[in-house]
């Protein structure tokens, strides 16, 4: 090929559409070395994209070795000498290396934040023979053929040597927190049991197990106190209507029965009527947060799952750069063209045409900034692909929000009609929009109740029906979902938003946490009190944020990487210390948190035959099969037992059938749906199941 300019990306999807942009025919040539894909685009100048696969360099210590900490010394190496099943790695970069051999120029043109600069910057100086001074960098926020073009013409003329800096530094504490800490639990637990585990916390990921088991303790020790609700049902019109008491809660059941007494068989008379009216507001553009924030309210996905969907809408050139906490949409981005663009989808169309008409398109904005993106916007191309349901929702989400953003904000009004019902006060409560300005826009997302009230006059008189009191108690605190601890992560500032979501999976993956409302399970718990106990500084929320603070410093060329890692050692050595020296009291008590752990994961429930053992899945010493079977069982006091599917992953679910009140568990083989598995042959829901698919058969 003689001499080119070789470009690095940060995934084969974005070196493809790179590629594709870059050639004067938009008709780029896919080669193959060993298996690696790359590109060849025809320009004044022959270009060679290559891509990475995400992280292809990571941070490993300097001699080999699991079974030993404290860890101090470290370097960067290729993944496939610090991780296994990562060998595919090695060829990958045999290729980039032989690639960059006749090579003359060289871009890194991996994603414009602190990971895709640490994957370019490490491939540049390892894998290119140190060209990571010379490299220029491309800078985009889609990957639009215009944008891209635009990139490549115009470069920034040298990496972001700030940015590489705090990404190393983040990466290099975050080893240094994780290997150690992790280590001297593993290893603790292994060496008391003799049995390996897994055992896990890092500089965020102990902090975020903090806020959890605080929360978990408050609903644990809340004792709920009783309240009663006073409601009246009164009618206007014919039609029945909710009134609310004057007070929200009634403290005593005497008072509560002296307010009925006083307004059995009375009729109301309307006493005033306010009436309201307040402009709505249009919402912000959309953060990375927000996008999942959102994304959780309305269709249950979770963080980490809508950080992926966003991330393939990204690389198909559909949505800007999602890993972005701006809440800015800068003329630059081209308002118009966008909604030309989604002009063509009959969906969108009359909605774009009225943006259109517009003398002037002025998003409504926020307050946050990012110095690489702007907020999430779609780029107003066309998908070449179906989408799934899960793609498809996220990216209508992202241009309904687009949209909204343009649009005048909505006039809504409130009424509040006062009825004294013998000396005492109740509220009827309306709700209508009068012009809905940028709802229209965010339709199918709109989260607001339309109350509407028949025509009412002060002095009228209103029949009531009844009044009731209704008997409450007090709740504890709301459990954590993902979306709120992410929320409560990025209020403490701890982490980023490249990283908050899989820090929440990980506790979810080592067992710390179950369930969609987050609740903290025993060895949760367990490894928490270790941390409390023998390091608190490592779980110490101030601290994680002073380092967050400190390392976004470096960014801003404030701070020194060098003296932030020397820091976060002499943090370290301490803790360690302490660790290693308590070694067999934190062994005993995180084996027997495990061992516990791992029954309860097993436990279905009560058996529903001798009503003394336990359900649980069983493997025949025999066959090696999993079955379902009472803990009595091999005591000989109980014979219950049902068989099992042998494929895929069962998990009790903790709650009974609605046919039979037996326990229940969920089923998931890989390609099917998982499905609720009731394993009682009598069960009238099996019958049920069995008439509506003779049914199907028939039609």
């Amino acid at each position: 090929m003689g001499r080119y300019t070789l470009i690095v990306t940060e995934k084969p999807d974005a070196a493809q559409r790179i590629a594709l942009a870059l050639d004067v025919k938009g008709k780029a040539k896919k080669m193959e070395d060993n298996g690696v894909p790359y590109y060849v685009a025809k320009r004044d100048k022959e270009i060679v994209v290559v891509p990475a696969l995400g992280h292809l360099y990571t941070v490993a210590e300097e001699r080999r070795g699991r079974n030993y900490y404290p860890v101090f010394g470290f370097k960067w190496v290729p993944r496939y000498v610090a991780e296994r099943g990562v060998k595919q790695i090695r060829t990958w970069l045999e290729t980039i290396s032989k690639l960059a051999n006749e090579a003359d120029l060289f871009i890194d043109a991996c994603d414009y934040d602190i990971e895709g600069s640490i994957i370019g910057y490490c491939i540049l100086k390892y894998a290119c023979n140190d060209k990571e001074g010379i490299a220029k960098r491309m800078k985009y926020s889609t990957l639009t053929k215009e944008e891209l073009e635009e990139s490549y013409t115009k470069p920034l003329p040298k990496l972001d040597f700030a940015l590489i800096e705090a990404g190393r530094a983040r990466h290099e504490v975050d080893w240094l927190y994780g290997v150690n800490l992790s280590r001297a639990l593993t290893i603790a637990a292994r060496d008391w049991s003799g049995k390996y585990a897994t055992l896990s916390t890092g500089r965020v990921q102990g902090p975020t197990l903090k806020f959890l088991a605080a929360r978990e303790k408050s609903i644990r020790s809340y004792v709920p106190t009783p309240y009663w609700e006073i409601k009246g049902e009164v009618e206007v019109e014919g039609k029945t209507f909710e009134a609310e008491y004057e007070k929200e809660t009634i403290e005593t059941k005497k008072e509560t029965e002296a307010i009925l007494n006083a307004c059995k068989g009375k009729n109301g008379i309307v006493e005033k009527i306010d009436v309201k009216q307040f402009q709505q507001s249009p919402p912000l553009p959309f953060d990375l947060g927000a996008l999942q924030s959102e994304a959780y309210g309305l269709f249950g996905y979770t963080p980490r799952r809508t950080s992926n969907i966003a991330q393939r809408l990204y690389l198909d050139a559909l949505i800007s750069y999602p890993r972005t906490s701006s809440q800015k949409l800068p003329p630059a981005i081209g308002y118009e063209t966008i909604l030309k663009n989604l002009n063509k989808l009959p969906q969108y169309s009359k909605l774009t045409a009225e943006l259109l008409a517009k003398p002037e398109l002025k998003p409504k904005e926020g307050k946050k900034e990012d110095p690489a993106h702007p907020a999430i916007y779609p780029t107003g191309k066309l998908p070449e692909r179906e989408l799934d349901d899960s793609e498809r929702n996220i990216w209508d989400l992202v241009v309904r929000r687009f949209m909204a953003v343009f649009d005048e904000p909505a006039i809504r009004q409130s009424m509040r009609i006062n009825i004294n019902i013998n000396e005492h006060h109740f509220y009827l409560r309306g709700r209508q929009t009068l012009k809905e300005g940028w709802l229209r826009f965010y339709g199918p997302y709109v989260r607001s109740e339309e109350v509407l009230l028949p025509p009412i006059k002060e002095k009228q008189t209103i029949k009531v029906k009844k009044v009731i009191a209704e008997d409450k108690f007090t709740k504890p605190p709301p459990r954590y979902n993902p979306s709120s601890l992410l929320k409560k992560m990025e209020e403490a500032e701890i982490g980023t938003k490249a990283t908050r979501a899989d820090i929440i999976q990980t506790l979810y993956d080592r067992r710390y946490v179950r369930d969609e409302r987050i609740v903290v399970t025993d060895l949760g718990f367990d490894v928490l009190e270790v941390l409390e106990k023998y390091c608190p500084t490592v779980v110490s929320i101030k601290l994680t944020k002073e380092l967050e603070e400190r390392m976004n410093k470096i960014q801003m060329n404030e701070e020194k990487r060098e003296n932030v890692l020397v820091d976060a050692v002499e943090i370290l050595k301490p803790v360690v210390e302490e660790l290693k020296t308590k070694e067999k009291i934190i062994g005993e008590q995180l084996s027997s948190a495990i061992k516990k752990s791992r029954i309860e994961e097993r436990t279905i429930g009560t058996c529903p035959i001798c009503h003394t053992g336990k359900l649980m899945i069983l493997y025949s010493r025999k066959t090696g099969k999993r079955f379902i079977g009472c803990t009595n069982y091999f005591k000989e006091l109980c014979k219950t037992s049902f068989p099992l599917p042998q494929r895929g992953t069962v998990k009790p679910l903790g709650r009974n059938c609605r046919g039979c009140g037996w326990p229940t568990v969920q089923v998931r083989i890989k390609g099917r749906r998982p499905w609720t598995l009731c394993f009682n042959p009598q069960c009238p829901l099996i019958e049920e199941r069995k008439k509506r698919i003779e049914m199907r058969n028939m039609q």
